[in-house]
């Protein structure tokens, strides 16, 4: 096996398409719902490198192929509106800064149906409400997003800031719609 070798799946859900890669060490990059397949691997394709899907599943393991399907299954039946833990997907947090690692974790902690504050998750990830917009830089480079559920962190407003991927916005609303958040 080649440590260096990244999965990916292309699959359709209730809310669209979603491409998900994963390493040896766990999921490393995923799309939010888009329109179109080429969208969603569009997505999660690294900036520096174009990488063939065809060619790296000749390198992937057992392990990273049982983790795309085991992810795949959640992340459907997640759009599909259902209640399953993400938090416990396996995710490579290898490449990030201390911090931006502990603001993901935190909003991993997030739990479904309810939504936390930019300052909340500075305070989790650094101690300190003034890293806000830190924590919205984490937020808003989030290479996992559902199951790092950047959509349920939110301005101290109430307002729904920003949000990525072909939809933006009104995806981000309807999540939180469907987990019962707003």
């Amino acid at each position: 096996m080649n440590p260096n070798s990244i999965a990916t799946e292309i699959f359709q859900t209730d809310l669209g398409w979603i491409a998900i890669a994963a390493n040896h060490r766990g999921i490393v990059r995923t799309s939010l719902p888009e329109p179109t397949p080429e969208s969603a691997l569009q997505s999660i394709e690294p900036t520096d490198t174009k990488f063939d899907p065809s060619k790296v599943f000749d390198q992937s393991s057992d392990h990273q192929l049982g983790l795309l399907t085991e992810t795949k299954n959640l992340l459907s039946r997640y759009c599909n509106g259902e209640d399953v833990r993400l938090a416990d997907i396996p995710i490579d947090d290898t490449a990030w800064t201390p911090y931006t690692s502990r603001a993901r974790t935190a909003c991993r902690e997030i739990p479904r149906g309810q939504t936390r504050t930019y300052a909340w998750l500075a305070q989790k990830a650094s101690g300190n409400t003034n890293s806000a917009r830190a924590a919205g830089r984490a937020m808003a480079t989030n290479p996992i997003p559902i199951i790092i559920p950047c959509h349920r962190v939110i301005a101290t407003n109430g307002h729904l800031n920003g949000f990525g991927g072909t939809i933006g916005l009104p995806l981000k609303q309807r999540l939180l719609q469907m987990e019962g958040a707003i």
